[in-house]
C-alpha cells in the first residue's frame, strides 16, 4: 500500500519498524496531508530518513494534463495523469455556502450507465486511497480556494471500490489531514444493494445518493444495466433498511431525460413506489453526451415533474447547471483526451 493510503497509527509503526521514535509518524504524516510533492520538503525530518522514504516509499503527486475554467460560473474542471498514466476528472464547484470537490473514485467504469461518458470504454482500474486523496488536496492546493464539501460523483462506482474509498473518508476526516466532516460528504451509487448494506452497517454521517433515474423495472433496464441484477423494488427496500440503520434521508438523483423517463405518469408512478421513505429528489437537466442519442427534458417538463413530487409529500429541487462551457457531462474531458492520444 501507498505510504500515503496508511493512517496515522499504520505509519507510526511504520517508522517505528525503521528505528524512528513514534513522534515522527505524525510528522510525516502531517506533510503528506498538505500536498507536498517531495520529502525534500520535511524539513523537520533528517536527511537520512528522507533519503530512506524516498527510495523505499516514493510519492507520486498527480499532474494536470488539462484544466478548464467556466467562465459564466467559476466552475473549474481537472484532468489529473496519475503515475502509471492513466487519467482521472475532478471537478471544483463554488456555492454560497463554500467550496465542493466532486472526485472520481475509479478510472473508467464498469456500469455502462447509457446517460454517461464515464463508461464509455469500461473499467481500466479502481483508484488508491491515497488518489482520492490527492484529488482533493491538489485541487484545493493548485486553485487556491479551501474546499469544504466533498461529493464521490465523479468517474466510477464508489461502491465497486468499497474498501479503498472507506479508507479514503477515514483519512480525509482525520483532523490530522484535511478534517471534513462526513456530513459534509456525499456518496453516489447506481444501486449496489450488497454494498450499500454494508455501508449502513458502518453507520456513517455521510449523504447517501441513489441515482435512481427511472419509475420502474422497464425504463431502468434500459439506461441502467445495474437494474437488471438489483431490481428498483430490492433497491427500494435496500434503502428503507438504510434509513432504519443511520436515520440518514436518501437522496435520490434522477437525470431528465427527454420522453424516456419525464412524464406526468412517471413522477406518479415514482411517489407510489416512495410512500413512507424519507426523500430528496434531485432532478438533474441531463448533460449532452457525443456518444449518446438521449436528449434532455424540457424545462417545462422538469418543472411538471418536479410539481408534481412536491405535491406528494417528497422535496423535489432541480441541480442548478455549471460547467456547462467547459465539458460539464462526467467523464467527457477524459473521454476527450483520451481519443486525442
Amino acid at each position: 500500500m501507498n505510504i500515503k493510503s496508511l493512517t496515522l497509527p499504520e505509519l507510526t509503526a511504520l517508522l517505528k519498524d525503521l528505528g524512528q521514535p513514534a513522534f515522527r509518524g505524525k510528522q510525516v504524516y502531517t506533510w503528506l496531508h498538505k500536498g507536498v510533492r517531495s520529502y525534500e520538503e520535511m524539513t523537520n525530518l533528517p536527511k537520512g530518513l528522507r533519503d530512506i522514504l524516498s527510495e523505499k516509499y516514493p510519492i507520486y503527486p498527480p499532474e494536470v494534463v488539462r484544466k478548464q475554467e467556466s467562465q459564466r460560473d467559476g466552475t473549474i474542471k481537472y484532468l489529473w495523469r496519475l503515475a502509471d498514466g492513466n487519467c482521472v476528472e475532478t471537478v471544483l464547484m463554488r456555492y454560497h455556502y463554500g467550496n465542493t470537490v466532486c472526485i472520481s473514485t475509479e478510472v473508467g467504469c464498469a456500469m455502462g450507465c447509457a446517460f454517461c461518458a464515464s463508461t464509455i470504454g469500461g473499467l481500466v482500474r479502481r483508484l488508491e486511497p491515497y488518489e482520492m486523496l490527492d484529488e482533493v488536496l491538489f485541487t484545493q492546493i493548485d486553485s487556491g480556494l479551501p474546499v469544504s464539501r466533498i461529493v464521490l460523483m465523479g468517474i466510477g462506482e464508489p461502491l465497486d471500490n468499497f474498501d479503498n474509498v472507506m479508507r479514503f473518508l477515514e483519512l480525509v476526516n482525520s483532523e490530522d489531514s484535511m478534517n471534513i466532516s462526513m456530513r459534509h460528504i456525499s456518496l453516489s451509487t447506481c444501486g449496489l444493494i450488497p454494498k450499500i448494506d454494508r455501508l449502513a452497517e458502518k453507520k456513517l454521517q455521510i449523504s447517501l445518493a441513489i441515482s435512481l433515474h427511472g419509475p420502474n423495472n422497464e425504463v431502468r433496464n434500459k439506461i441502467m444495466p445495474v437494474n437488471k441484477a438489483y431490481p428498483i423494488e430490492d433497491l427500494l427496500d435496500c434503502c428503507r433498511r438504510y434509513y432504519d440503520a443511520t436515520s440518514r434521508r436518501i437522496h435520490f438523483e434522477y437525470a431528465m431525460i427527454d420522453g424516456v423517463n419525464d412524464s406526468e405518469a412517471d413522477a406518479r408512478e415514482l411517489l407510489r413506489r416512495l410512500k413512507g421513505l424519507p426523500a430528496h429528489f434531485n432532478l438533474i437537466p441531463l448533460n449532452h453526451v457525443e456518444e449518446s442519442p438521449l436528449k434532455p427534458s424540457s424545462k417545462a417538463a422538469v418543472a411538471r415533474f418536479q410539481k408534481i413530487l412536491e405535491d406528494g409529500g417528497i422535496t423535489a429541487t432541480v441541480r442548478r447547471t455549471l460547467g456547462g462551457d467547459i465539458d460539464a457531462s462526467c467523464g467527457q474531458l477524459r473521454r476527450k483526451y483520451t481519443k486525442g492520444n
